[in-house]
């Protein structure tokens, strides 16, 4: 049963906090008020009146929640909301028994990658913003996951991974928040996104980019406050055999990518979600990236003649291999169809980068870039996509990637080889 309800009031609730030290703090809630729909599950249903054993009660979707606290002492106000939302909720024996399968409990995984973002709004008056992301499920600061700073960049390129425990993937949401760092200062958000699980495909990558707005409760933005990219996965704990699931032996075994085929004792039949966060990040992946240019659409003009002579620079972001695809005369609409192989020492942390200039004789114009996680070809092997050029106001690249694996399990003991340097 869900009902709308609303309640104001202003009661002077005393807490006796208890911390680990055993010292008491008073925490003082005042001004509560809540507008939102309550959700009361009644189960399970017995034959003694009042014909239920228990009742679940939780907020299920916020209009309004306010409150005052005062003397927090370590407590934050994002956790009080959290404890009575759902999905979190509370349990009341009505008839005694055993209701544990009513609590609260993880029903699957969501890795995200937190890519790159673009556009950025400027928060400093002198240079750039410092830009750092807070990607969450919950707002528990012990379930947050913070990225590193990239400083005096508004386009910055994170590539960096994060793994939730997701409890409801109906009703769940992945929040980021984009701050700019003022080091001792308090950091001030640039803007912020959300992408509700209900919107993601079990066992697939969903790769989107998100405009950022101001109050996540309001989303219409007038200003442009820049995009972000994210890389999402939610892997649920039951799910289907059928059903592709990249922790299983033929898929990645950290987030979002290929897995290994064999695993430290050399078989392959150890069921991978079990593996703990740790142990997937020892893993590295190596094996052959093969990219075909094939065409490029609506490119932007560069010359006085409105036409371009475009070609291709491809690079790994953390090797210093480097190709360039020929140019081609006069065309917006270029066709290469030339295919270039990079080694490639750790595919679940590297990025390919495509950037796309225009031939004169004694210059080059920059007209657009594309970067490319490995992620997709490592679970696919073999896929054509279409590419927007970014930093262009037109224009895409059609390219076509394939992979052959070569998974390598790190060895602690081998860190500080050079290998692995």
């Amino acid at each position: 049963m869900e009902l709308e309800m609303n309640w104001d009031a202003n009661p002077s609730i005393i807490l006796d906090i208890k911390t680990r030290l055993g010292v008491s703090l008073p925490v003082q809630v005042k001004d509560i008020g809540f507008t939102g729909v309550f959700r009361l599950i009644f189960k399970p249903l017995v034959d003694q009146l009042p014909c239920f054993g228990a009742v679940c009660f939780s907020l299920r979707k916020k209009k309004k929640l306010d409150f005052r606290l005062k003397v927090i002492g370590g407590h934050n106000k994002n956790a009080i909301e959290d404890s009575i939302t759902w999905p979190v909720r509370k349990v009341i024996s009505i008839i005694p028994g055993d209701y544990s399968d009513l609590e609260l409990k993880p029903v699957g995984t969501l890795e995200v990658k937190l890519v790159q973002a673009r556009d950025l709004t400027n928060k400093d008056l002198i240079g750039k913003s410092d830009p750092f992301a807070i990607v969450y499920v919950r707002p528990l600061p012990d379930k947050m996951k913070r990225s590193k700073t990239i400083n005096n960049d508004l386009n910055p390129i994170w590539n960096e991974h994060f793994e939730f425990i997701i409890e409801d993937a109906d009703t769940q949401n992945v929040t980021v928040k984009i701050y700019d760092d003022d080091g001792i200062q308090e950091s001030e958000l640039i803007g912020c996104a959300q992408v509700g699980l209900k919107d993601l495909q079990p066992g697939k990558v969903k790769d989107i980019w998100l405009k950022l707005v101001k109050d996540l409760e309001i989303q219409r933005d007038r200003k442009d406050r820049g995009q972000v990219h994210l890389e999402l996965l939610y892997c649920p704990f039951d799910m289907k055999e059928e059903t592709p699931n990249p922790f299983r032996q033929q898929f990645s075994m950290t987030s979002l990518e290929r897995t290994m085929t064999s695993m430290e004792n050399g078989s392959g039949s150890t069921d991978l979600n079990r593996l703990s966060s740790r142990k997937k990040k020892e893993i590295i992946m190596r094996g052959v990236l093969s990219v075909t240019v094939l065409s490029g659409e609506d490119l932007p003009a560069m010359d006085m003649n409105g036409k371009s002579d475009p070609y291709v620079v491809l690079s790994l972001k953390k090797s210093k291999t480097k190709y360039k695809t020929r140019v081609v005369n006069e065309s917006l609409n270029p066709v290469w169809n030339q295919t270039f192989d990079f080694v490639v020492e750790d595919g679940l942390h590297d990025m390919l980068m495509l950037e796309v200039y225009d031939h004169d004789t004694f210059r080059r114009d920059y007209m657009g870039r594309c970067i490319l996680t490995l992620t997709k070809v490592l679970i696919e092997e073999d896929y054509k996509d279409s590419f927007i050029l970014e930093g262009a106001k037109t224009g895409k690249l059609n390219l076509h990637l394939k992979w052959s694996p070569q998974p390598i399990f790190r060895d602690s003991r081998e860190e500080d080889s050079p290998r692995f340097r």
